[in-house]
């Protein structure tokens, strides 16, 4: 079996899945439960001054029969005395002494705040700290989480803080309501940051009640916006944890989140430059047992590829991501409809006919039965028919091998330019 240990800018953990600060790291009898269950490591509950959190907290999206598409919460850091946290804390990792246990801090933007908690949190052992930049509701009205994360000077000042007394690794975690994350990602690198996590929960209103007209989750009939997490957002993590992968500007470690919520997720994560994973949604879904899953498709897949070790897929899909202008424009994919799989449900005509291109015809074969074909000559390879396509291997996208050389549109431009230039100086 593959090797499944990873090493995060220094804190190592049995395997890459680690729970995210959130409600399952809320105490220590559910972080020892957590890592009895397989997890290689757990992020504690942010930890900072004490709130008061409301009722009711969570709400969730449920999508074309799908239970948990999206999951929304108000709820705040943690509401327990920072004493309770930090026993809690010393006595799991003595119990589990191989399990990465971090700290998710909050402060206020003060230098004596900051570096009063980093020592005591790393008196009790843990083994690194994350500075949670991220909470969009509640501790930002207060000007932490997302109101820090937002303002590049104010992450690199307090990872700057942090790093004058911090002993252990310090990884910084970066907010998704910002419009370039690589900013405030490179601006924790810049504050001596040794890894970066993301993402954190996206600013979201889940819903109103038709009936009451209240919000959806509300409190004594008044609502307010939270923070956004599950699968649904799992497309938006990973395209950030590309972006900063791929920046020659960001090199820390990532640890990666979002909507993951198998080993599938986390390979892709992974793959695409998270060096581990942490998953919060998931596990409120189905519980802590859901690892097992998690630990025994990761070792297969491994193995089926013939890699030793987990730490070796880390970024290998990085090189392929790249900025639109570098895509070939004359390379082309066509549909092919297979008829004898098709079911003729006609999604795949109506899809193309109303919102395509018009490629696709309905026919009738020798017997008179109907059919769809594809006109190639008028297909773009758009993908929208196998993607409503109801039916596996019906629709198949075929590369098309007779065409022009490659060409990006910066290749493009450079060689209008290139030309232009010609012209003048002939003249």
């Amino acid at each position: 079996m593959a090797d499944l240990s990873i090493n995060l800018a220094g804190i190592k953990s049995p395997n890459p899945f680690w729970l995210a600060s959130a409600p399952p790291t809320n105490s220590g009898y559910q972080v020892q439960r957590a890592f009895e269950a397989g997890w290689g490591g757990a992020v504690w509950k942010t930890l900072g001054e004490p709130i008061l959190n409301v009722s009711s907290r969570f709400s969730a999206l449920s999508y074309n029969g799908q239970r948990v598409a999206g999951f929304n919460n108000i709820e705040l850091i943690t509401d327990r005395p920072i004493e309770v946290n930090l026993k809690e804390i010393y006595e799991t990792k003595k119990k589990f002494p191989n399990h990465a246990v971090i700290a998710s801090l909050m402060m206020e933007p003060k230098r004596e705040k900051w570096h009063e908690i980093v020592k005591r949190v790393e008196d009790v052992g843990v083994d690194g700290l994350e500075l949670n930049f991220g909470c969009p509701h509640g501790m930002a009205e207060r000007g932490m989480g997302s109101a820090s994360g937002q303002v590049p000077e104010l992450v690199e000042k307090q990872t700057y803080w942090v790093k004058e007394v911090a002993k252990t690794p310090v990884i910084v975690k970066l907010t998704p309501n910002i419009t370039d994350i690589t900013a405030t990602a490179e601006a924790a690198t810049r504050g001596g940051a040794d890894a970066i996590s993301m993402i954190n929960t996206i600013n979201s209103l889940m819903g109103v009640d038709l009936d009451t007209w209240n919000t959806i989750p509300h409190v004594a009939g008044k609502g307010t916006h939270g923070g956004y997490c599950g699968p649904a957002v799992k497309p938006i993590a990973l395209n950030m944890v590309a972006e900063c992968a791929r920046s020659p500007y960001i090199n820390v470690p990532i640890s990666g989140i979002g909507g993951i919520s198998n080993w599938r997720d986390a390979v892709e994560f992974m793959l695409m430059g998270a060096t581990g994973v942490q998953v919060c949604t998931a596990a409120m879904h189905h519980g802590f047992s859901i690892v097992e899953d998690m630990i025994d498709g990761l070792n297969n897949y491994l193995d089926e590829k013939g890699i030793s070790s987990v730490m070796d897929i880390v970024g290998k899909a990085v090189p392929k991501y790249s900025n639109w202008g570098d895509l070939d424009l004359n390379y082309k994919v066509v549909a092919k409809i297979n008829n004898d799989v098709c079911i003729n449900c006609n999604k795949c005509y109506i899809a193309c006919e109303d919102t395509s291109h018009q490629c696709i015809e309905r026919l009738n074969d020798e017997n008179g039965n109907p059919i769809l074909k594809v006109r190639e000559e008028d297909c773009v390879g758009c993908n929208l028919c196998s993607i409503v396509c109801p039916v596996d291997g019906a629709i198949e996208m075929v590369e098309v091998k007779d065409r022009l050389p490659k060409m990006t549109w910066n290749e493009r431009q450079a060689a209008i330019a290139k030309y232009s230039m010609a012209n003048v100086s002939s003249e």
